[in-house]
């Protein structure tokens, strides 16, 4: 079995589930490639000695019969876990050595039991889908999908931003905030949830769109089909704005035309036998905790 690893990040909090995990895909008899970056976290911890022929930097250089990828850290490294796959409908386990870790989900205590679930084909598949952006300036390249939100903010300013969206060629809303998200059934729980917006179910096909902070208090998050198609212009006081896709960001120029619609592929999230979107809910956003209920 052939499988890809990436993380960002080892120290001492950390370094005894990675060495186990490595451990365990080894006595399994799992041919590994490593990213660089985690490669050289390896070496520097004094982990492992990574083989050059081991190692991969893109996704281009990622061995084209992995089965799977295993994110080995927190939500953002999961994030940038899913670059890496792109459309390749590599499947993808997250071990969370992070902190909440809502999509990365696998905590170190489940490490033997998710690669034996692997093995053993004892899993199911979670395919999200993601929001991919279009503009004349060719914001982030060939990575200009999302698996959790595009985000459109102020910038170097304390004023608002004036953001002009409109659905399906029909103008649906102006809004006067600090800034606007888009997010995917899977990135409800992120930062659009923070900021009052609803939880979607991943499997539900929506959107939502949910403002910061608005000047117009009768402006609410809106759910929308994620078949939709999203013309938005952004007006500010200050020259330049921000756009995020995740946790990576970009200058936006006053004026700027966006298009916003659902990406052409979906990413498929492993999810083990005891593993699920509503456990997820009660675990980590700690839903049901009443001491009425005990």
């Amino acid at each position: 079995m052939k499988i890809a690893l990436y993380g960002k990040h080892i120290d001492q909090s950390n370094k005894h589930d990675i060495e186990h995990l490595l451990s365990k895909l080894k006595f399994k008899g799992a041919e590994l490639q490593y990213h660089q970056l985690f490669a050289e976290q390896l070496e520097q911890t004094k982990i492992l000695q990574v083989k050059k022929n081991e190692i991969f930097s893109n996704s281009d250089e990622l061995n084209k019969e992995t089965n799977y990828m295993i994110s080995i850290g927190g939500d953002g490294t999961f994030l940038d876990t899913i670059l890496l796959v792109r459309e390749r409908k590599i499947p993808v386990l997250g071990i969370n050595t992070g902190r909440l870790g809502f999509i990365s989900n696998t905590p170190p205590s489940d490490i033997d039991f998710a690669i034996d679930s692997l093995y053993e084909g004892n899993f199911s598949l979670d395919y999200r889908s993601m929001i991919k952006i279009n503009s004349d300036s060719n914001h982030f390249g060939d990575n200009n999908f999302a698996l959790n939100e595009i985000s459109i903010l102020k910038r170097d300013t304390s004023s608002m931003i004036t953001i002009d969206v409109s659905l399906d060629g029909g103008h649906l809303n102006t809004y006067w905030a600090d800034g606007l998200l888009i997010s995917t059934a899977t990135g409800s729980t992120a930062y659009s949830l923070s900021c009052g917006g609803p939880i979607l179910m991943p499997g539900s096909g929506n959107f939502v769109i949910t403002p910061i902070a608005p000047h117009n208090l009768n402006v609410r998050p809106i759910v929308i089909d994620n078949n939709s198609i999203l013309d938005i212009t952004i007006e500010a006081r200050a020259k330049k704005n921000l756009i995020a896709l995740d946790s990576r960001s970009e200058e936006l120029i006053n004026g700027e035309k966006l298009r916003l619609q659902k990406a052409p592929f979906k990413v498929a999230l492993i999810q083990l036998e005891n593993q699920s979107f509503i456990s997820s809910l009660r675990s980590k956003l700690n839903w049901g905790l009443d001491k009425r209920n005990t």
